[in-house]
């Protein structure tokens, strides 16, 4: 709340914001009073962190040499040198877990290259594409599977319903500076197959011919490969 009152001053705003935090969980059925930190999930808490870990920002101001990223308490390091980059680690120690009492993540902290590629805000970056990160992947395709579950009849509404999803992730992940057209065009026959086994029960490459990509089309199946290469053309995902 130190922090919080430097950045407001008004007091019912603060008696509001302190109200969010004292107000406790439900954790299997049963209240359980908060006595530090912000509830994970909670709709006080991207305004809370973004205020606390603005600490951080100017801790790493880029007089120091480094190129910072952050998205709520998600963030970027870059340097130009592994020694620059370890230093800039022990300088974001210290301000999370000394001045903020706060702790980074164990699995999430790490020195990495470009070359090696790394996780940020749902995709995989490095020096060869940006592209879905593998979880963002799975994510989806849990999705699809429970809206193509075999044992349904293949419906137009079906197709209906996983366009949304189709294009969320569209909307997302399809961005200027994507590169990952194979991936996109593995996702879209994934979808394909999913719906055929719908249709007919089983997995095989010999209903491939059955329903073809043109019969999709008709139904109105959106498709990632369609969406990336009319942005790359227009700017936009569909056609007006």
């Amino acid at each position: 709340m130190g922090l919080v009152e430097r950045e407001i001053s008004d007091g019912k705003t603060l008696s509001t914001i302190k109200k969010f935090l004292m107000a406790g969980v439900i954790e299997d059925g049963r209240f359980v009073p908060t006595k530090s930190g912000a509830p994970q999930g909670g709709v006080i808490s991207p305004l809370i962190s973004n205020i606390v870990l603005n600490h951080l920002d100017w801790t790493l101001d880029e007089k120091k040499g480094y190129k910072f990223v952050r998205y709520a308490d998600d963030f970027v390091v870059l340097a130009k040198t592994r020694e620059a980059a370890e230093e800039a680690l022990i300088l974001t120690k210290r301000c999370i877990e000394d001045d903020l009492d706060l702790e980074l993540h164990p699995e999430k902290t790490r020195l990495t290259s470009f070359k090696q590629g790394f996780e940020f805000l749902g995709f995989f970056i490095s020096s060869n594409s940006i592209r879905m990160k593998d979880k963002a992947v799975k994510k989806f395709k849990d999705k699809i599977r429970a809206l193509t579950k075999r044992h349904h009849n293949f419906e137009i509404k079906v197709v209906e319903k996983i366009n949304p999803v189709i294009r969320g992730i569209a909307n997302y992940f399809i961005q200027d500076f994507t590169t990952s057209i194979q991936l996109f065009n593995r996702l879209d026959q994934w979808v394909r197959k999913r719906l055929r086994c719908m249709k007919y029960k089983r997995i095989s490459r010999k209903d491939n011919p059955r329903i073809k990509i043109k019969n999709f089309r008709k139904m109105g199946l959106l498709f990632f490969r369609d969406m990336y290469q009319n942005r790359i053309k227009t700017g936009k995902l569909l056609p007006s």
